[in-house]
Formats: structure tokens, sequence, C-alpha cells
């Protein structure tokens, strides 16, 4: 016999979820970053923690949601009633809304998000909306350029749904592009991934097919127009970029690591609000440079995806309307590739690597980005091997050098080797500055305990080869500030001849993870938190910056100019030049607080480009509408507050 209580219940949930309706305008959406509004009514006995929860595909079990809003976003949702808009991206298969009821009493501790929140239980659905899908023929999305390392050739990858033959066809205006060349196609299955939840159905998604393609025969330093796609399945918008000019005596380039993506909605995993900014100021100086041609370069921990495979997406959504004009180079960090089962893992690291990689193990940025050179190492499983992993390329009159430190690096390794070679090979005539880029910092003064084994090889085998090759910058990510040292060499400042002493040409390490995690080291007490520790800044460190943001850099054949760049106001807080000699100029702090003597002389240029382009802000808002509409609508959807710490 069903208890009475038990009868009751039973009644009353079925009088809470039989009234309730759901509809979603409109059922079918062009393209990724556009709306859709979901509305309902009917909820008898509204509570603060019922919630949206955002499905894809639509037939995904109830638990395996990409994302979450609470109803109480929407005004008046104590009503019964409301509405939410948010954009969506395009993830290859249909979406579905649901509405679940789920009372305090019912939350579960045990089952938390990244930030230690509870996620929402899944036990009461009120209502299921109608299927919202992506209207076909409009062409392939994330569409990305880079190098190749070859003379007169730009690459450039997209994803479409169904691996189909496509093309890019390319020329020097939109109204004629004659030129065309076919794609390669590649994919990963969710068995070439190797740990939880990149391999379960929580984290896995389709990605799609991914297509390589090189336009070929480009002449120097030319404005080319392009579009990517086929008749059959449709053509993207056309796009543009500056070709590269080997001749060239300028190189321009935006550098950072630690950016990540933002998702309209909460998920399983804390996503980075502050990528925005950086992609939105970065794209305003594209298009102050008019046609100039320039290139960004993220150093480690790309989309913080870890495993949650929408992620990847949303994050090549967001960048391609710069990474679509400007080629978009990369190396690996721990976010895209530890895994407890890595094929280089000595005893000193064990407190370095872990599972960090949300079990991708390095593939989805194997596959997705295809840097210059052939590197890559086997990863001891069924998934292909690692690529991306060391290479360098020159722009203009920098030779820039890439190197993973999460896979071998030590004396006798493969990467090694080609550091060595490298390094050795750099024609100094030609390209006088030299950048090498890794993720894990070799110097940094925030309390990085876990990876002090780390740097301590890092100084031990490579910070020889990059001091006997007078390398003049050394760009590290992993440590979410900015921060800028002085010319170094085993902890030792070199003079900078300032007094007309003598001075060496040390490398000048500076820490630029500050692109969009909000993991942040403290440097500075806060007022509720007085007990915890600070990290003092020595000599050595010459500025460190609180503010997320990214380096700009400008060189010509005498002077390459560093500049910090904030988000919060788009204008530069850190200036330092090197001269083609390797001698540090103005690399000190004035009584101001700003690095550099000619500070107003050295980025003035700049803020006349900038003032007049300011007018684009139309054009920036809807690129980035993504956001600025929905980020929270449903932020505001998220009642828990994220939990900041000391993690990379």
């Amino acid at each position: 016999m069903i208890p009475l209580i038990l009868i009751f219940i039973l009644i009353q949930f079925f009088n809470l979820s039989s009234q309730v309706s759901i509809s979603v305008t409109p059922r079918s959406i062009s393209k990724s970053g556009d709306f859709i509004t979901v509305q309902w009514s009917g909820i008898v006995s509204p509570e603060k923690l019922d919630w949206l929860g955002i499905y894809s595909p639509a037939d995904s079990s109830h638990k395996d949601f990409i994302g979450y809003v609470f109803l109480s976003s929407s005004p008046g949702w104590d009503s019964g009633s409301g509405s939410i808009t948010i954009p969506l991206v395009n993830l290859r298969s249909d979406y579905r809304f649901r509405i679940f009821h789920w009372p305090e009493n019912e939350v579960n501790t045990k089952h938390m998000d990244h930030d230690n929140n509870p996620l929402p239980g899944t036990k009461h659905l009120l209502a299921e909306s109608d299927r919202v899908g992506f209207a076909t023929g409009r062409g392939p999305e994330q569409v990305h350029l880079a190098l190749t390392g070859r003379e007169g050739e730009m690459r450039v990858m997209f994803v479409t749904h169904d691996g189909k033959e496509s093309f890019v066809k390319y020329g020097l205006t939109r109204e004629n592009m004659d030129l065309s060349v076919n794609t390669r196609v590649e994919r990963y299955e969710r068995e070439d991934l190797c740990d939880a939840p990149a391999n379960e159905s929580i984290g896995w998604r389709d990605p799609g097919f991914i297509h390589d393609g090189i336009m070929v025969n480009l002449q120097k330093g030319k404005r080319y127009y392009y579009q990517v796609g086929s008749d059959s399945g449709g053509w993207s918008t056309t796009y543009s970029f500056v070709s590269p000019n080997e001749d060239s005596s300028e190189t321009i380039a935006f550098l950072f690591g630690d950016m990540g993506t933002a998702t309209p909605y909460s998920t399983f995993v804390r996503t980075q609000d502050e990528s925005i900014s950086t992609i939105k100021w970065i794209s305003r100086d594209i298009e102050a440079l008019g046609d100039k041609p320039a290139f960004i370069s993220h150093i480690g921990d790309i989309s913080y995806a870890r495993g949650y495979s929408w992620l990847w997406d949303n994050f090549f959504y967001q960048i391609e309307p710069a990474a679509s004009k400007v080629p978009y180079h990369v190396c690996i960090g721990n976010h895209e590739y530890d895994w407890p089962l890595q094929p280089w893992k000595p005893d000193w690291s064990s407190s370095s690597y872990g599972t960090d990689g949300g079990g991708e193990c390095g593939v989805p940025y194997s596959l997705r980005f295809h840097m210059p050179g052939n590197s890559s190492e086997p990863t001891g499983t069924r998934a292909p091997s690692t690529r991306n992993l060391y290479y360098s390329f020159d722009v203009g009159v920098v030779h820039f050098v890439y190197f993973s430190t999460e896979t071998n690096f030590l004396r006798g390794s493969k990467q090694y080797d080609f550091l060595k070679h490298d390094l050795e090979s750099v024609d100094r005539n030609r390209t006088p500055f030299v950048v090498v880029q890794g993720h894990r910092p070799m110097y940094t003064t925030s309390y990085e305990s876990r990876d002090a084994p780390l740097r301590e090889r890092l100084l031990e085998h490579l910070e020889p080869l990059l001091v006997k090759n007078k390398v003049t910058l050394a760009f590290w990510g992993h440590v979410h500030r900015y921060e800028r040292f002085c010319p170094l060499s085993n902890f030792t400042c070199g003079s900078l001849g300032m007094n007309e002493e003598e001075w060496k040409a040390f490398p000048v390490h500076l820490v630029i993870g500050m692109a969009g995690q909000d993991w942040q080291p403290i440097w500075q007490p806060r007022p509720d938190h007085l007990t915890d520790p600070i990290y003092p800044q020595p000599v050595r460190s010459l500025y460190r910056g609180g503010e997320f943001g990214y380096v700009r850099l400008v060189a010509n054949k005498d002077k390459l100019t560093l500049s910090y760049v904030g988000n919060h106001d788009g204008e530069v807080h850190d200036v330092v030049e090197i001269m083609a000699s390797g001698q540090v100029l103005n690399g000190i702090i004035t009584p101001d607080g700003v690095a550099g003597r000619d500070k107003v002389e050295s980025t003035s240029s700049w803020h006349v480009i900038v003032a007049s382009v300011l007018v684009l802000g139309a054009f920036i808002g809807y690129i980035f509408g993504f956001v600025s509409r929905s980020r929270k609508d449903a932020a505001s959807s998220n009642r828990w507050t994220p939990v900041k710490s000391d993690e990379s």
C-alpha cells in the first residue's frame, strides 16, 4: 500500500509540472552567436534554485547538460513565468531546453562544479522544449589562420559537420577570388581521448571535421580576400588578411597566455569572462594597423576546455573575428595536455604534471591547430601523436621560437636538440631579435611551489642556451599576472648600461598569463584577507601588473618596443625598449610607476591610430554581441560565487 504522504507528494509534483509550458524562438538559427529566447509560464511554486538546462545533442540525458541558467535571473520569475535570451554556438547537433525544479533540501554537496558549488539536480523535470537547430548551407565556421613557415603561404583551418570536400578560394579583390585550393580533413573520436571527462558522455561531443588548406603563391604584403566551403555545403562569409612579407623591416605581434573562453551560462568548469575584453582590444589594434601584417601568439592554456568538448567550439567562435584576419599561433600548456599516464613524467615532476588536461591528452590541441614544423611525441595510446610542440619562424626582424614545458626538454631530448640547433642558426643580421616562448615560467615571483622542480630544470638545461645565444625576450604564461624582469642570468640582473657602464645582453623574461583566467596569485594585501600571504617583489622584478590584458610587440631593425595593455581601459601600463644590440634602454621604473623614460613617445603613435578607429565600436559591439546582452542575462542567473585560488 502506498503511504498517504507519498501520494500527496506525487499529486503536488503532478500539479507543479503539468501546467508548465516552455517555448523557444526562433526554432532555426543561421550561425553561431545568434540569439534565442526561451519563455516559460505556469510554474505554481517557483523556487530560487529552479533552473533551465541547455542540452546538445537534444536527446542527451538529463545529467549531460552543457550549461544551465537559474530561472531567478529573469525579472518577475517568482510569478512562475519569465524568459531568458542567450546566444548559441553551433555544435553540429540540435539543442533542447529543459526546466527543472530543484528544492534546496535536495542540494547534493558531493556533486560539485569546478568552484565547489553544487551542480543542479535533475530529479524534477517540469518542462521540455522542442528542438532548435542551425540552418544548413551557411558554410563552415571556426575559421582561423596560421603561418606555415614558408614564403608566399597562409594556412586556414575551419570546421564542417560532415567532412565533405571543401575548398579555400582567394584573391586580391573581394569580387575576384579566382584562386582555389583543396583542403585535407581530420577528426578525432571519443576513443582517442585518454581519460574522463573528455571520453565520457558528460564531456564528449562530436568535434566535427577539421579542414586544413594552404593558400599559396601569395604576393608579399598584400591584402587578400578569401572564403571557405563548397557549393554543396555553402560558403563562409568573406574574410581578409595581409600576406606575410619576408622582406619587411617591421614586426608586429600580440602576445598572451592563459586566455580561455566565455560562455553565457554556467557549466561544469569555470569559464573566463575576461577573454572577451582581450580579444576586443586586440581586434581594435588589428583594425588600427590597416594593411600592416601582424600575428597573435597564445602561449598555452588555450581554451580551458579540460575535457568539456563544447568549450573548444566556444573558443574558436570567440577568436574568429581576430584569428580570421591574422595568424593565430599557440604552444601547449598543462590544460591541453596533462594526464596521469602521460608518456614523459619523471619522478621529480609529480607535483607539476597532474590531471589538468581533463583527459584530452593533447588531442584537440594537436588536430585543431597546425603550427609550422613537424614536431610530435607519441601518446602511448591509440590517440594520434601530440603535435605543435616546438617550432620556429621569422616574421620581419624577429625570430620567434615556441617550445613545450609539458614534454621532455632536458639535454639529450629531441626538443632540446631542436632548440640548441635553432638558436645557434639564427641569422642576427636578418632577424636581430630572438623571442622564445613556453608555458610554465622559468622565472616568477609568485609562490608556485609545485612547479619548483620544473623551474630548476628549465634553469639548468635551457637558460644556458638562452644566455649563450643572446635571446632577446623570453615569454611565459601559467601564472595569471603580468611581470617583467630585468635582463637575467641565474637570478642576477645584467647591467642596463644606463650610466655608461658595461652591459650584457641577457634575456628579458616576462610572464604574460594575464589574458583571461581569473585564478590569480596575490601580490598585494587584501582588506578582507589580511592574513593571506603576499609575494614580495625582489629587485629582479621590475614591474608587476594586476590587470588582465596582453602584450603588444613592435620592432624594426634597430629597436623592439614592448607594451603591456590593460583590459580595464585599453591603455598601455608598462613599456620596455630593447636595441638590436641587446641593450635594454628603459627597463627601469620611473617615479610615476611606469617603466620607460620614453613612455609617451613610444606609445603616442598608437594612441593616435587607436583614436581614429574608436568609431569601430559598433563593429566590435556586433562581433561581441555574444556577450554584451547575454553575458549575463545568464550571469545574474548564476547564484554561485566563483572561488578564486592560486592554481594555474
